[in-house]
């Protein structure tokens, strides 16, 4: 029977010698602080930045750029891709896609637009259109966005948190969604265009405010 030192020492050639193919092939690696299992494929012109963990049968497409401190397990990266310091888990992740920091990419979740989806749950299944963003910050503070199973985001929508979508609900392309959608029900927001005069300047004083003495900070340095 084999020594825990043993197993180790074998586990540290295996991944030795899956790190030199790699670096062989033309993937870049800025250190060898990285840990890949043998069946991972990673295309030549991807970069992997340290503390990254690729584990099972892990594809990644050309030009991506992996980490720091992301961990893939079952997943494929399709070309053009960032993943920032982030998990995926038996996932899809379409192409030119940027993930992160600080994702957590359930199993069976297909990413294939640009999308910002932060402080959020999702249930199942959910589809997001190109172009969704969860508007969960007010320069003051982070709201949540809570999105059910099998809901449809479309194209350009905007959840203005705090908001709820609910099971199998529907937004319509191009909607600012700034109330709770039912479940079942489909969401239409396209009102015409109105401006409120020095609104921005009254909500932004503190905000202002704060920047200014950081850089002032900075200078007094």
């Amino acid at each position: 029977m084999s020594t825990a030192k043993e197993k180790f020492e074998l586990a540290r050639q295996r991944y030795a010698a899956t790190f030199e193919r790699h670096l062989d092939n033309g993937v870049e690696f800025i250190s060898d602080n990285v840990y890949i299992e043998p069946e991972v494929i990673i295309t030549p012109g991807t970069v992997i930045l340290p503390g990254c963990i690729l584990r099972g049968k892990t594809v990644i497409a050309e030009n991506c750029v992996i980490g720091p401190n992301t961990l893939l397990e079952d997943t494929i990266v399709e070309a053009g891709t960032t993943i920032n310091a982030s998990q995926c888990y038996e996932s899809h992740i379409g192409p030119n896609n940027k993930i992160g920091p600080f994702t957590h990419v359930r199993t069976g979740t297909t990413v294939s637009h640009l999308t910002y989806i932060g402080d959020a749950t999702v249930g199942k299944y959910c589809n997001f259109g190109c172009g969704t963003v969860t508007c969960n910050y007010d320069g003051e503070g982070k709201y949540h966005t809570t999105i059910g199973d099998y809901a449809f985001i479309g194209c350009n929508t905007n959840l203005v948190a705090p908001v709820t979508v609910g099971d199998h609900a529907f937004t319509a392309a191009g909607s600012t969604i700034g109330h709770d959608v039912p479940a079942g029900a489909l969401s239409i927001e396209r009102a015409k265009q109105t401006e409120i005069d020095n609104w921005g300047e009254n909500k932004l004083q503190k905000y202002i405010a704060k920047k200014q003495k950081l850089e002032a900070d900075k200078k007094n340095k």
